[in-house]
């Protein structure tokens, strides 16, 4: 087997086996037990297969990292780390074979060190990790279930996206934001994620919004997904590994309806090919409830020619005016269920870790795509499903079809992203959310508080108070318990306040381990300087001012009831007024002096 030498990164590494042959295993052997039989300097001699000296290095393609300080960690406790040992999933560049320590056991399995050593230092003290600590509720068994990747050290994500045929609204924009926080977390925890989520390109509401507005599909969709790109930026999401489209993935959605058909899954009726859900004993599971209680009030569209009520399209043969593919039914497009087994089956491969989206795909298209991958690939689809709670707008499921849709760009407008953020992040991702001015003015008030906070602080190392770390990691490995770890922050954000005159120094530190553990959640990565300037406008600055004057004048007059509810009314609006020789002057909550 061809040698491979180390290709040393800055501040990057990953630890293996170096001599060639005895750095790479078989794909397919059972796990390697490696020892650790000595130590020299910042290097291990290990025992067994190995048999060499684990380096700090990199090699091509790998996407695991470990520094040399963890080298000389493992080197120096002999009780925490018993074994060594190798990942069985080949890397990039090593067909047919793995990297001995792409990723390294501790016990159970710790993987990526440098980049939780970085920002979550008790993530490995005592390089004691349990592999089973992130736990996920999974809707298929309806609890809570430790995150186990299918390929160690690796997660495989799909999301679904949006039907590209208008505006995204704040459903869509709970899906992007809460994703982006799951992969965030879990890189955070060195796992190498693959994130998908998908754009459906082609479907009877595409065309008929295109037919409306008298333009092609193609440019119809092309503007409404460079539309949800900005919300996407404005909402501080970062794009997904990859996006596919339905209508560049025909070919393999064809090949899979082929061999669901082969296999006696689909029937073609009247030019259509249906799936025959009957065939699938397993139909209903991930919504708890048996076929014969969801054929309950369904029931068969005008121009359907399917057996029964539950069965539903793979293919629609082609109607006049509409896109079409040619494929060996006839002329046609596909169903909207199959497009997302496909797609995830191309980038992903047959089975997935995580599969989410929201609640109201949970049946039928979740329940669909199990019901096709699996009858097509013969192995489970996916091990953790993520559904997220409703947007409600008045108690109401928020929806284009219900006419109470909110976009997300209006918001944007009205708010900013970054308010946006935290108000979604403010629930957790499975419980209803009520979308409310009021919330969102909360919201607003909440992040001016951090951003004083983080004002006028020297730049520090980050240090945190004693447990803050370990309780936001808790929060986070509780199924991604957003509430929570926004407690702790805003925890943190009032202790560094108190801190700021009488220990600056320990202030600043603070200061910096709260943007940092921000960061996570993908917020307070911005100038406080600049949100300052630009979270009170010269209106509502005027507000302000004419409010101070009134509460003095009624000072003047000794009508303290009212002085004291002027200030009240702006401290709720995240306003501090402090009264001093030259007169009154406000300020946003969490700057100076607030504690």
């Amino acid at each position: 087997m061809q040698q491979h030498e180390p290709q040393a990164v800055a501040g990057e590494y990953v630890g293996f086996c170096d001599g060639g042959d005895a750095g790479v295993f078989p794909t397919g052997r059972p796990h390697e037990e490696i020892p650790v039989a000595g130590q020299h300097g910042d290097a291990h001699t290990m025992a067994g297969q190995c048999g060499k000296t684990l380096q700090p290095g990199r090699f091509p393609g790998a996407d695991a990292i470990i520094t040399q300080i963890e080298l000389e960690k493992i080197a120096q406790d002999e009780q925490a780390i018993p074994r060594l040992q190798g990942i069985q999933e080949p890397s990039q560049a090593l067909t047919g074979g793995v990297v001995c320590g792409l990723q390294v056991a501790v016990g159970d399995e710790i993987g990526a060190h440098a980049a939780r050593q970085a920002i979550m230092p008790w993530r490995t003290q005592g390089n004691r990790e349990r592999r089973d600590v992130l736990h996920v509720f999974n809707s298929l068994s309806g609890e809570k279930e430790a995150l186990r990747p299918i390929h160690p050290g690796r997660i495989g994500l799909y999301v679904c996206g949006i039907t590209a045929y208008d505006y995204c609204h704040m459903g869509h924009a709970r899906v992007m934001v809460v994703f982006d926080v799951v992969v965030r977390y879990l890189r955070q925890l060195g796992y190498a994620v693959h994130y998908v989520r998908n754009i459906t390109d082609i479907d009877d509401k595409i065309i008929a919004r295109a037919r409306s507005v008298g333009v092609d599909e193609g440019a119809l969709t092309e503007r409404f997904i460079a539309a949800m790109r900005e919300d996407q930026a404005a909402l501080g999401v970062l794009p997904p590994d990859e996006e596919p489209r339905a209508t560049t993935h025909i070919r393999h959605i064809i090949e899979m309806i082929q061999q669901l058909e082969a296999a006696g899954y689909a029937y073609r009726a009247a030019g259509d090919v249906y799936y025959d859900v009957s065939r699938f004993p397993a139909y209903g599971a991930l919504s708890h409830m048996r076929l014969d209680e969801l054929r309950a009030g369904t029931r068969s569209e005008p121009g359907e020619h399917k057996r029964d009520p539950m069965d539903f399209a793979l293919w629609k043969s082609a109607k006049a005016g509409e896109p079409a593919w040619d494929s060996p039914w006839g002329p046609g497009r596909p169903g909207w269920h199959i497009e997302c087994s496909a797609m995830s089956l191309h980038t992903l491969g047959k089975e997935l870790d995580i599969h989410g989206g929201g609640m109201d795909l949970k049946f039928p298209h979740h329940e669909n795509e199990i019901a096709q991958s699996e009858a097509c690939n013969g192995v489970p689809f996916v091990r953790l499903w993520m559904h997220l709670g409703f947007v409600q707008v008045r108690e109401a499921k928020m929806a284009k079809s219900l006419g109470n849709a909110v976009l997300i760009r209006d918001l944007v407008a009205r708010f900013g992203g970054e308010v946006l953020r935290l108000f979604l992040l403010g629930t957790h991702y499975r419980s209803p959310l009520m979308l409310t001015d009021e919330a969102l003015e909360a919201a607003r008030r909440s992040l001016w508080r951090l951003y004083g906070t983080l004002a006028g602080h020297a730049p520090a190392e980050p240090a945190w108070p004693k447990g803050i770390e370990a309780r936001f990691a808790a929060a986070m490995d509780d199924d991604f318990n957003t509430p929570l770890a926004l407690a702790v922050l805003f925890e943190l954000a009032r202790e560094t306040s108190r801190l700021r005159r009488s220990e600056p120094g320990r202030s600043a530190q603070y200061a910096a381990g709260l943007r940092q553990l921000g960061g996570l959640l993908g917020l307070l990565g911005e100038d406080p300087e600049v949100v300052r300037r630009g979270a009170v406008d010269e209106r509502r600055s005027t507000e302000i001012e004419t409010l101070i004057t009134e509460r003095a004048e009624a000072r003047r007059r000794k009508d303290y009831a009212r002085a004291d509810a002027i200030r009240d009314r702006l401290a709720q609006e995240g306003i501090v007024l402090e009264d001093g020789p030259a007169g009154t002057i406000w300020r946003l909550a969490g700057e100076e002096g607030s504690s």
